[in-house]
């Protein structure tokens, strides 16, 4: 009876399995489409890129004691750079955000003031979002367009949040690990090791050992052929898909 019973629940499953192939081909939907109420919202991590081209980005959320300093590293070897600097910090120092504006690199969103954004509602968000956004745009004349999340954080709610506004939100897919005061050799080697094609790199301004580590990086980087460029200059302008890692693929 036990075995008889089982063969009628697996014989109901196939069942209804093939119901539902049967409404899908009678109404024709694509299988993307079927698919895509349970596809997890990702951030963009890296891009998909044939070229070797690689963009490096700093988070700005606290110290300022090296902003200065890795402005003059980047221009050193002509390399502009994304940072992304919390509404707090630009409060702190206005003129840091001014000097990296003036020199040529992107000054993108962080947050208002580096709140956990999955606690916090759609509306909330947005409001924190934009207020970051209104207090970059006091200071550089340019509104943001990119955005890192607090703390890497994030979740479906967050990312349509973010992408409602019309904002991309970037992750990175190579962490330098640098806020854990690693020395600089470990740092290097993070790097070197692990950028690829379309690579975004993390590093934090404040950090210890960064501006020791970050002339050998970009000669390595430059070494081999890699162009640097900020961010929203490595991400496709062309039809996209995002796959699950996060990748940034150009739609065929």
């Amino acid at each position: 009876m036990k075995i008889f019973f089982l063969k009628r629940r697996a014989l109901a499953a196939i069942a209804a399995v093939a119901v539902v192939a049967a409404m899908a081909a009678v109404t024709n939907l694509p299988s993307a489409i079927t698919a895509s109420a349970t596809t997890r919202q990702l951030p963009i991590y890296c891009v998909d890129r044939d070229q070797k081209m690689v963009s490096i980005s700093f988070d700005a959320a606290w110290g300022n004691e090296d902003t200065q300093q890795l402005i003059d590293i980047l221009a050193q070897y002509n390399v502009k750079a994304t940072f992304f600097v919390v509404g707090d910090w630009v409060e702190k120092y206005p003129e840091s955000v001014k000097a990296l504006h003036d020199a040529g690199h992107e000054v993108m969103n962080h947050s208002n003031t580096h709140a956990h954004f999955n606690s916090l509602s759609a509306e909330e968000i947005i409001a924190d979002v934009e207020a970051c956004n209104d207090k970059i745009e006091a200071v550089t004349g340019v509104r943001p367009t990119l955005i890192r999340c607090p703390y890497g954080e994030y979740d479906d709610h967050v990312i349509s949040a973010i992408r409602s506004i019309g904002m991309e939100p970037i992750q990175w897919d190579v962490d330098s690990l640098d806020w854990k005061e690693i020395s600089a050799p470990e740092i290097t080697q993070r790097v070197t090791e692990k950028i690829q094609n379309g690579s975004i790199v993390l590093f934090h301004n404040a950090a210890l050992h960064t501006p020791e580590a970050l002339p050998g990086i970009l000669e390595y980087m430059i070494g081999q052929g890699y162009e640097v460029v900020p961010i929203s200059e490595i991400l496709l302008t062309c039809e996209y898909y995002m796959d699950h890692t996060g990748r940034q693929c150009p739609a065929e």
